[in-house]
């Protein structure tokens, strides 16, 4: 199977999960709010089960590629699923199973709030409890930058929840007053047609539920690789496994309670555009990729390794790619107020020095 042999290797590896994990719901944006998430979910889980399939049968299967670190099988992909021990294979699908779950809690969030919401408070809390759960399944870095840069996140995260906060009523304040200007010279005045407003609690709330279980995805996920358990390749394979056969039980329930506008019928799916299931599928691959990229960057050999939670937290550096997505192209900001910008500015940039003294962790001695 393919392994980088060199730090540089693995840490290009950790910035293209970054990126892929960054960018992926972009996917459900370009489809529209005529494609509900509901139906967008379905594709998006074929696409990470074939992805996953795909990496496992082309590079998981190639003989040599670099030295896995310790405890990690050397099998190529089939053999290492034949070989493992059924427990590290429960695992990884047990981990694939609560991601899903907590990843559909999320695109309901991103539905409800944007990405620039979602991301900064489910995606930051997921990194907090995942990156505390796998430093100790398998210490790799410095604990005061790493524990450091997590508090600084912490802080990140409430600064994006009084940002979006802070958006909402400024323009609920605007709203008020272009009725009243309205009523004062004598003119109707008919409130936008874009339904019921969410509170912005609900978005707040979604995602931190989706964040406090999503960090516990990637420590069980962990746990399916030591001694005899799955190399990167299979891991992924397996917990792609998890998603796909949860998503027809999960999307149950957000189908007939949505958290958003009118509930949809399944039959709904059948007749979507052909580009909005494409985009799904899309979605999906780019998740997958990043995924697999992100277990075979703590794979290497332990003198160049990232570790486990290191690698985790670059790679939920996405946080901050999908909030530059969503407040530069996506405009879900749009005209802020001085206010908001201020918390917005301090948002991004607590983000930036707490991943970057996660990142720097492992130069300064490994615990």
């Amino acid at each position: 199977m393919l392994i980088p042999s060199t730090y540089l290797g693995a840490l290009l590896l950790t910035i293209l999960t970054m990126v892929c994990w960054g960018s992926w719901a972009n996917t459900l944006k370009f489809a529209g709010k005529k494609w509900r998430f509901e139906l967008f979910y379905f594709d998006y889980s074929i696409g990470v089960l074939l992805a996953a399939l795909v990496l496992g049968l082309t590079a998981g299967s190639t003989e040599g590629g670099g030295p896995p670190a310790e405890g990690v099988p050397v099998f190529i992909f089939m053999d290492n699923l034949m070989v493992s021990f059924k427990r590290y294979l429960a695992f990884a699908v047990a981990s694939g199973m609560i991601f899903n779950l907590a990843n559909m809690l999320l695109v309901a969030a991103i539905a409800v709030a944007g990405m620039s919401v979602a991301f900064p408070i489910g995606i930051g809390l997921a990194l907090i409890i995942g990156v505390i759960w796998s430093f100790f399944l398998n210490p790799q870095g410095n604990p005061s930058m790493l524990f450091g840069g997590m508090l600084v996140l912490l802080g990140a995260i409430v600064v994006a929840a009084m940002a979006h906060r802070s958006h909402q009523e400024t323009r609920a304040a605007r709203r008020a007053a272009k009725a009243a200007q309205a009523v004062a010279a004598g003119q109707p005045y008919r409130p936008p047609a874009s339904g019921r407003t969410p509170s912005p609690w609900l978005g707040i709330s979604l995602s931190l539920v989706a964040g406090s279980l999503m960090g516990c995805f990637y420590p069980l996920l962990e746990m399916s690789k030591t001694e005899f358990g799955l190399g990167p390749y299979a891991a992924a394979f397996c917990f792609s496994v998890g998603v796909f056969v949860t998503t027809p039980f999960y999307s149950i329930f957000f189908i007939n309670i949505p958290v958003q506008g009118e509930a949809v019928q399944f039959s709904d799916y059948f007749r979507g555009r052909f580009v909005w299931h494409l985009l799904g599928l899309l979605g999906g691959i780019i998740w997958s990729i990043g995924l697999v990229a992100n277990l075979v960057a703590a794979a290497t050999p332990k003198s160049i390794n990232v570790g486990p939670a290191v690698s985790y937290a670059i790679g939920q550096g996405a946080t901050l790619v999908s909030t530059l997505w969503g407040l530069l192209y996506w405009k879900e900001f749009k005209n802020p107020s001085g206010k908001t910008k201020r918390q917005l500015a301090l948002m991004l940039t607590l983000f930036v020095i707490g991943l970057g003294l996660i990142a720097v962790a492992p130069l300064f001695g490994k615990g």
